[in-house]
């Protein structure tokens, strides 16, 4: 994983409520356990025709999409089946972090594991990143994991919450397993120091 700590990015739309698992990365492609590729599956069915031709008029094929690392998505994003799938297949497109209203929990705590930065913001801030979008698509979003806060265009800071260990993890680039690896020295330090204690248990026979 790659640390996520401040980063300024154009921004892909897609502001679709009740965007599931299975429109991110159908099921027909879970069958791998490499995450190599799995940008190309991302939004099959709406990126192709039924020939697997991309579909022009979709916008992760528009020209300027593939420098965009920040995905704008409806409210309720992620929602359906847990598969780790879906996170893998946004980052292999090149995406950092997604920005909605409201993220499915299991999508979200996936992506939180696998370096994906899940970013909610009030109804009032996504409408204006909305109008932002639609005013000039090539508009840039800064995000500081730091701060917790995005930077929008006229340097309105809007602060989003993350949990503290997801957010320790991101920052030093580590999964939950890299950080207790992470950890090793100092864990062998405290077990050197409590080598010789004696650990008694008492039951209580009533």
């Amino acid at each position: 994983m790659e640390p996520i700590k401040a980063f300024s990015s154009t921004v892909v739309t897609i502001p679709i409520e009740n965007i599931d698992t299975d429109q991110i990365i159908p099921a027909r492609y879970l069958k791998t356990t490499n995450k190599q590729g799995l940008g190309e599956q991302l939004f099959y069915d709406w990126r192709y025709d039924g020939e697997g031709k991309p579909n022009p008029d979709f916008v992760l094929n528009q020209p300027d999409a593939k420098n965009a690392h920040i995905l704008l998505a409806g409210n309720n994003f992620g929602c359906g089946s847990s598969r780790e799938h879906a996170p893998w297949a946004l980052q292999g497109y090149g995406f950092q972090a997604v920005i909605s209203t409201y993220f499915a929990d299991i999508f979200k705590g996936n992506a939180l594991k696998n370096g994906l930065l899940p970013i909610q913001v009030d109804a009032e801030t996504h409408r204006q990143l909305l109008s932002l979008a639609q005013e000039d698509p090539d508009f840039q979003i800064s995000v500081d994991l730091e701060k917790q806060a995005i930077t929008l265009p006229d340097g309105r800071a809007v602060k989003f919450p993350i949990d503290g260990f997801a957010r320790q993890c991101l920052l030093q680039g580590v999964d939950q397993l890299g950080y207790l690896v992470a950890m090793d020295e100092k864990i062998n330090a405290y077990e050197n120091s409590h080598a010789g204690r004696v650990v008694t248990t008492t039951v209580n026979a009533n």
